[in-house]
């Protein structure tokens, strides 16, 4: 047709309903589901408007709305034959027969289908994302006042739950539409996973079981963190109050049915929902979690009788204030298995976040180390190396990822050695092409690209990268003449709109830029870009230019990170903390292999205990000291010097993530980052160890894991004939007795 592929593909907007990790986890999880032959489904929200367009006006970000269904979205159905009501508000009556939930206000759940294919297997698995619509009665039916244009008006309020997503990242705001949101996606599928199993031969009556006894054997629900935690309460409500099951047998139901990973140890990402929210919203839900949570302290006093402080702390209510449900105990209780996503954040969930539960019931803790998915972030983003792979050991590592230690072989392999650093650098000349064409900056595709992406938070410490970017600085200006490596700076991600420490350290990081990259002492030696709007399809283009990746996370508090896996597949060497999969990326290429620095999770827990006095580095480290006062006295804002004070002030006197604490280890570490970037071929022999160890992080291990220790079922690699091919000569290919 004479269209460049490339160019259709920049014009088709991200579908970006996710903040950052635990929504592209999602993402990964249904490739990997679909290339291993599983029968699954992905539920969420169609989002209206997804995670907000990111502008940077005068160094400061400005969110603008996602409308990216403004030209259609060619991928979805929309399935009006599965529309589904959700009920709120409304009232309990208590009868002979059981509650029932009366009086409530009726959205419909719309199903818009997106298909899912596995690799190369002819298998297509779906993703169905509900969206609102208020039924065509809305505020009409109640004897009204005969305002009709306002009722048809109102029905905005039905619709807008599904109207945007919320945009933060590991931080819980307890809003009523966010409950709203919560709830809504979860009716709307248990009822579908319900109507689909009464359908199925599995859900046929026969004189002995009850309809519901295989129900477990049949579904497996995952809750992807806790936003879908209301899943409990409502499936226990749909078999209690309305299938007419014994509380005791559907608890056990449930509770086989239920998975739950935990995605974060961050206290101010908890979800601890007001009683009287739930209560006014979902009247029924707040009954039965009561009784849940009546049940579960009746069994621990009956383990520990008179510790009424363990039933405190493992109380599904926190008392105290306002009466909250902390929504991370319901699920452990509602679920048969809690995982983490690293080993090191298993631990901690195992030992500090949960330890009560985790004393009680320690098999049903486990550790499923995330993936990510290596057709999109190795075959579709780095064509050049996963080509180059293949020529060395073939195409089947596409499948099966832990092929990649055959690329040991070719470590010491000249030709490959050279080969590996043509393509990185063939990659890093086309990004530096497309920041000259964004960003209207000269970069020199010959420097090393220091890359750290992800959302601005204060716990991944972009304020220690960007003190580190001053130091560099201040170093090339005391000794302009002295041999020093060239890096290009890239920082990119989005901030909460509400976070304004985070927002303040975008600012500062372009603050910093505008001097730096306006120094005609530093040149080329030293650049600092704030890449904007950082998602998905610009990550396919910065991570495979990428020479050094930043992990930098103070110790225990990133839970796996998921980025960092990417860089390592496409060629980067990792500067990071013992932090999330870190350490197991170590673990697999050899802590000698990696850029490992700072403190461990045993020396943070020291630090607190004695006391972490931010004053003392400043006054030992004549760098940090000089940094520190730059940024203090408006040496990056001339115009208005107390611009920075806040983040200052923090870092001195409530930095919860000990930026200082692991400043000087960190500055060391970069140095010994420069020096080997100086030896190419040492440098490239280090990535191909990298690349030959990535295998574990493939999300297709993640998932034959959760199948298998979690779901019960049986990855198939069986190839699904093509619709062209005759079914009866398909048939005699298929093993007797194979199920999906």
């Amino acid at each position: 047709l004479g269209l460049d592929m490339e160019e259709l593909e920049e014009i088709e907007e991200d579908a970006g309903l996710g903040n950052g990790g635990l929504g592209r986890l999602a993402a990964c999880f249904l490739d990997s589901m679909a290339t291993l032959g599983l029968a699954a489904y992905g539920y969420g929200i169609r989002y209206e408007y997804g995670i907000f367009n990111q502008k940077i006006r005068d160094g400061w970000q400005v969110e603008e709305a996602d409308d990216w269904l403004r030209h259609g979205n060619p991928w979805e159905k929309a399935r009006p034959e599965y529309m589904l009501p959700v009920h709120f508000y409304g009232r309990v009556e208590h009868a002979a027969t059981g509650a029932k939930w009366v009086d409530t206000q009726v959205v419909l759940a719309l199903p818009y289908d997106t298909p899912v294919p596995g690799y190369m297997n002819n298998t297509v698995n779906t993703m169905r994302l509900w969206s609102a619509r208020a039924p065509n009665d809305f505020n009409l039916r109640d004897f009204n006042v005969g305002d009709y244009i306002q009722a048809v008006l109102d029905r905005n309020l039905a619709e807008n739950i599904s109207r945007v997503l919320y945009p933060n990242d590991n931080f819980f705001e307890g809003k009523e539409l966010r409950l709203k949101q919560e709830y809504f996606v979860v009716a709307a599928t248990l009822q579908d996973i319900i109507r689909r199993f009464k359908a199925s031969k599995f859900g046929s009556t026969d004189s002995v079981r009850t309809v519901f006894d295989s129900f477990p054997d049949q579904v497996a629900i995952q809750l992807n963190d806790t936003h879908p935690a209301m899943a409990i309460p409502e499936l226990m409500r749909i078999f209690v109050d309305i299938e007419k099951l014994p509380w005791n047998k559907a608890w056990d139901i449930t509770k086989q049915t239920f998975a739950y990973t935990n995605h974060t140890v961050l206290p101010e990402a908890l979800e601890r929902w007001p009683v009287d929210l739930v209560e006014k919203l979902l009247p029924r839900h707040l009954q039965i979690i009561y009784e849940i949570n009546q049940r579960h302290l009746d069994h621990i006093s009956s383990l520990f009788p008179n510790d009424v402080d363990r039933l405190r702390r493992m109380s599904l209510i926190e008392e105290g204030g306002t009466k909250r449900i902390n929504m991370a105990h319901l699920c452990i209780v509602g679920s048969h298995a809690v995982n983490g996503v690293a080993k090191i954040h298993s631990e901690i969930v195992k030992t500090q976040v949960f330890e009560d539960f985790a004393a009680l019931e320690p098999e049903k803790f486990q550790n499923k180390t995330n993936g990510i998915t290596p057709r999109r972030w190795l075959l579709l983003c780095n064509p050049g190396l996963a080509e180059l792979i293949a020529e060395k050991i073939g195409e089947d590592y596409v499948r099966d990822l832990s092929q990649l230690t055959k690329l040991h072989e070719f470590v010491d392999d000249d030709l490959f050695i050279r080969e590996v650093a043509k393509v990185k650098q063939e990659n890093k000349v086309k990004f530096a092409l497309y920041l000259e064409k964004e960003y209207k900056v000269k970069i020199n595709p010959s420097s090393m690209f220091d890359v750290h992406v992800k959302r601005i938070h204060e716990y991944k410490r972009q304020l220690m990268n960007c003190l580190h970017i001053i130091t560099m600085y201040n170093r090339i200006r005391r000794d302009p003449a002295k041999l020093f490596v060239p890096r290009t700076v890239i920082i990119g991600g989005k901030a909460a709109p509400g976070y304004h420490m985070a927002k303040m350290i975008i600012k500062l990081i372009n603050a910093v830029a505008q001097v730096v990259n306006n120094d005609p002492v530093v040149g080329s030696k030293l650049k600092v870009i704030f890449l904007e709007n950082y998602r998905v399809s610009l990550a396919e283009k910065v991570i495979p230019a990428t020479d050094l990746s930043e992990q930098i996370s103070t110790a225990g508090t990133e839970a796996s990170g998921t980025g960092n896996m990417k860089f390592m597949l496409n060629g980067a060497l990792t500067i990071g903390t013992m932090d999330g999969a870190n350490v197991e990326m170590a673990e697999e290429a050899g802590e000698e292999n990696l850029f490992i620095f700072g403190m461990r999770v045993e020396d943070v827990t020291e630090l607190d205990r004695e006391g972490y006095n931010a004053q003392e580095y400043y006054d030992r480290l004549p760098e940090l000291k000089q940094a520190i006062d730059q940024i203090k006295s408006g040496f990056f804002s001339p115009k208005d010097p107390d611009l920075f004070k806040d983040v200052v002030n923090m870092l001195f006197h409530h930095d919860r993530f000990k930026v200082f604490a692991d400043y000087e280890a960190y500055v060391t570490c970069q140095e010994k980052v420069s020096e080997l970037y100086l030896n190419s071929k040492a440098w490239t022999k280090m990535v191909i160890r990298n690349i030959a160890a990535a295998g574990k992080f493939s999300s297709d291990r993640t998932i034959k894991e959760y199948a298998r220790d979690i779901w019960h079922v049986e990855p198939s690699d069986l190839k699904i004939p093509p619709p062209n091919e005759p079914r009866d000569a398909a048939e005699d290919k298929t093993p007797n007795g194979t199920a999906a």
